[in-house]
């Protein structure tokens, strides 16, 4: 049987990723941080997927194949602590007239959503 453990995302500054994610989620280095090339962040009460970070040269696509959904009970407050934390607004032309979500990109150029919960 198989279950997801993490989600990776490439970063071409570990560092910057990890500390932008772990403050965006409110996770923790699930291990002493010794090598930046790979971190693994886990939620603090260990009820969670992880989000793992990999430095990769490659640049970040415009339109991910797979990104993050992240479910917010007042998307509008999250997406501006986001924006806060180094997030950055994309010009997304494809919003449909009643979009419940919001694209952004993390501080490598990582595309997210932060989708309305209640919606």
């Amino acid at each position: 049987m198989l279950r997801l453990g993490s989600t990776v995302l490439g970063a071409s500054d570990v560092r910057r990723a990890t500390e932008f994610w772990a403050r965006a989620l409110g996770y923790v280095p699930r291990d002493e941080v010794i090598d930046e090339r790979f971190v693994v962040l886990a939620p603090t009460d260990g009820v969670g997927q992880n989000v793992s970070l990999m430095r990769s040269e490659t640049p970040p696509q415009d339109r991910p194949r797979v990104h993050l959904d992240l479910y917010a009970d007042d998307p509008a407050a999250e997406v501006e602590r986001l924006l806060e934390l180094g997030a950055s607004r994309v010009d997304w032309q494809d919003y449909p007239p009643d979009a419940d979500f919001t694209v952004l990109a993390d501080t490598e150029g990582n595309r997210f959503c932060v989708i309305d919960k209640a919606g």
